[in-house]
């Protein structure tokens, strides 16, 4: 990804796979939320997806469940994502900025996101996808501009430094307070078909 707000004072690129990589997160301290949290959400999907969708962090029910997406708004996801002949565990691999819960489901706070974000970019690096989807502000604030506006810059494509195409959308629990934005995120995930689609063309 193009930025990086934090220089961890640890070695990840001899981490050769999401296994190993999972197996260090699971032991992971380097942040308040870990004491406070069930379990630890690493991700889960396709390891050799060519589209990863990143989210804020684990809720209630990841927490309990140790998996992203499975409450009410994982659930949407899925239907959305089946809407535009997509399956998760085919197509997809799913992570969050944070893989702890934050207390009450409140926003990540930047010294807890710097702590977590070197697991997630190596977890990119380690299933080198083409596209990833952007889910919710905190995604795209962590991973692109601080400053950015999610209502600004959904539904418009940005390229990251090794080519990835990244497309910010709104996060489903946002469409599950304001049904107006499911419209949106319908066009937005439409792009994202037909991207992941030509990537196969582009191979013919």
């Amino acid at each position: 990804m193009n930025r990086v707000i934090y220089e961890p004072d640890f070695d990840l690129s001899v981490v050769g796979s999401l296994e190993e990589l999972q197996e260090q997160v699971a032991g992971c301290t380097r942040c308040n939320l870990r004491a406070g949290c069930t379990r630890v959400v690493f991700g889960e999907g396709n390891p050799g997806a060519r589209l990863m969708l990143i989210g804020e962090g684990p809720g209630a029910d990841e927490d309990r469940m140790g998996r992203p997406f499975v409450g009410k708004a994982g659930q949407l996801l899925d239907k959305i994502l089946e809407a535009v002949g997509l399956e998760r565990f085919t197509h997809t691999y799913i992570a969050n900025v944070v893989k702890c819960r934050p207390p009450g489901n409140r926003v990540p706070r930047p010294e807890e996101a710097e702590q977590c974000l070197p697991w997630l970019y190596r977890q990119i690096e380690l299933v080198s996808p083409k596209i990833i989807v952007l889910l919710g502000s905190t995604a795209l604030q962590y991973l692109i501009d601080p400053q950015a506006r999610i209502t600004v810059m959904r539904g418009r494509w940005l390229v990251s430094k090794s080519g990835i195409k990244i497309m910010p959308t709104y996060h489903p629990a946002a469409l599950l307070r304001d049904a107006s934005k499911k419209r949106p995120v319908w066009e937005d995930f439409k792009q994202v078909k037909e991207a992941y689609l030509n990537l196969y063309l582009s191979q013919g």
